[in-house]
């Protein structure tokens, strides 16, 4: 169960590793991409498990709405997400993404083949 657990974390850290700057996606959206469409609570445990790892934009994943329901597990405090995704120019208030339809990013239409 942990070798299939890590290799789905893995397969998220790709997917998230793709949404380009400026953008964001959701759990749900990266969950339908892999192939599991009720997969977004396991994202989001594997993007929690992700916030240390710099190499992973893990601030551009937020829930279905595009609220920040992740932000109290990045380091540097409960702040972090939002100051790295306004870093990029993306506008949030109230722990909320502004036009999110605008942001969002699809992997589904984004990374077909």
């Amino acid at each position: 169960m942990e070798d299939s657990k890590s290799g789905f974390f893995q397969d998220v850290y790709e997917v998230v590793r793709l949404i380009p700057e400026g953008r964001a996606t959701s759990y749900g959206a990266i969950a339908n991409y892999l192939g599991l469409k009720s997969g977004a609570r396991m994202v989001g445990w594997a993007m929690n498990a992700a916030h240390t790892d710099p190499s992973i934009p893990a601030h551009r994943v937020v829930n279905r709405i595009g609220v920040l329901s992740g932000k109290n597990h990045f380091t540097g405090g409960p702040n972090a997400m939002q100051e790295r995704l306004e870093a990029e120019k993306i506008t949030v208030r109230e722990d909320q993404i502004q036009n999110f339809k605008e942001v969002f990013w699809d992997p589904m239409k984004e990374l077909s083949f």
